[in-house]
């Protein structure tokens, strides 16, 4: 996006910084790159985010183009004191672990932070600032996407508080979490920025790619390759392994045995019990081991970043001879499913996609390609 950005303005690009993660750092000409951990925040986000806000405030732009993708929760790191980052990183692995939603997620993250719920705003000083943003949320909110830091907040310390109580996590977290929260809610620290506020006053956001976007994109190259695409526009949700099967049941008699092509998109979340390996990717695949066994389909769990999780892969493939393939080799789906431990399972079969970093995040895809017997 900040190489976009330099090849469409050119010399009027008079500097800049960007984060990202591991993996997706190119040389620019006028825009510094830093890498940062992701998912987990590391030490790196928290001092190039410091490095970020001093760009920003130095009152020497005229106005301020903000470019912001999935993952910028993660490498934009600036803990609200007391909190430090290894107690807001406890927070995210417990969020992680109790499969939150990315809302859920974000409207907790926001609220220690001094960047995120539009606290860049507050460092840009009410000069212009145009935010151009790829969705990685249902529902495309730019509040949400990154945690918003350019974006006014409508959600309150109050809200954060719920969201710990509602996984009951809310006693495992630090005590300065809970203060800083409590403390909020009860109206005894700023709120973030809100719509109305002065500062959000130069602000403009525009979302520019969604996963809406990525479906057609993938139904035209179906369409090329001889398939007849059939997109789902309900975006899936909620658990991971229910959604997969509730997915693979309504899509099968549609493409089984005919060359045709189920597309369809969102972002579900993992409940973590086990002490495997994955991402919610890998897990949608291994959900569908046994119930695909024996079917004419293959189908694709991915990441449109590249990234599944804390792993090297994108997501997996599953077809109906995978059970086979896996018991042949003394593999259980039962128990690695159990176990959270997909990326083991199918790095075992050499099922893995693994295609780095793409350079974009509109969410996941999944696709489903019936195989006709005589194909």
């Amino acid at each position: 996006m900040a190489a976009g950005c330099e090849a469409a303005l050119g010399n009027r690009v008079s500097g800049g910084l960007a984060i990202v993660p591991d993996g997706c750092a190119v040389e620019l000409r006028a825009v510094t790159v830093r890498t940062a951990g992701h998912p987990i925040p590391d030490r790196r986000g928290v001092e190039a985010t410091a490095e970020l806000c001093r760009t920003l405030g130095d009152g020497s732009a005229r106005a301020i183009i903000c470019v912001i993708s999935g993952g910028a929760s993660s490498v934009l790191v600036s803990p609200r004191a007391p909190v430090t980052l290894e107690e807001k990183m406890d927070v995210n692995r417990l969020l992680l672990a109790c499969g939150a939603d990315i809302e859920e997620f974000n409207t907790v993250r926001k609220h220690l932070s001094s960047v995120k719920g539009g606290g860049l705003l507050r460092v840009a000083m009410t000069r212009p600032i145009v935010t151009l943003v790829l969705s990685d949320v249902v529902g495309d909110d730019p509040s949400v996407i990154g945690s918003g830091p350019t974006t006014p907040d409508a959600s309150r310390y109050a809200d954060a508080l719920a969201v710990l109580r509602k996984h009951a996590i809310v006693d495992q977290v630090a005590t300065s979490v809970r203060k800083i929260l409590e403390g909020g809610a009860a109206g005894a620290l700023p709120e973030t920025v809100k719509p109305g506020d002065p500062e959000a006053m130069g602000a403009t956001t525009t979302v520019i790619g969604t996963n809406r976007l990525a479906l057609q994109a993938a139904a035209e190259a179906a369409r090329r390759l001889g398939y007849e695409p059939y997109v789902d526009t309900k975006a899936l949700v909620g658990d991971t392994t229910t959604a997969a099967r509730h997915w693979f049941r309504q899509v099968r008699g549609r493409i089984e045995a005919s060359r045709s092509c189920a597309i369809a998109g969102g972002e579900t979340t993992v409940v973590v019990r086990g002490q495997g390996r994955g991402g919610r990717n890998q897990e949608f695949a291994l959900a569908l081991v046994s119930p695909i066994a024996g079917a004419s389909v293959v189908v694709l769990s991915a990441g449109t970043d590249g990234i599944d999780g804390p792993t090297d892969a994108a997501g997996s493939f599953v077809d109906g001879a995978t059970l086979e393939r896996a018991r042949a080799i003394g593999l259980d789906d039962v128990a690695a499913l159990a176990d959270n431990d997909s990326y083991g399972f199918f790095a075992r079969l050499d099922d893995l996609l693994r295609c780095g970093a793409t350079g974009t995040n509109v969410m996941d895809i999944k696709l489903a390609l019936g195989v006709p017997s005589s194909a």
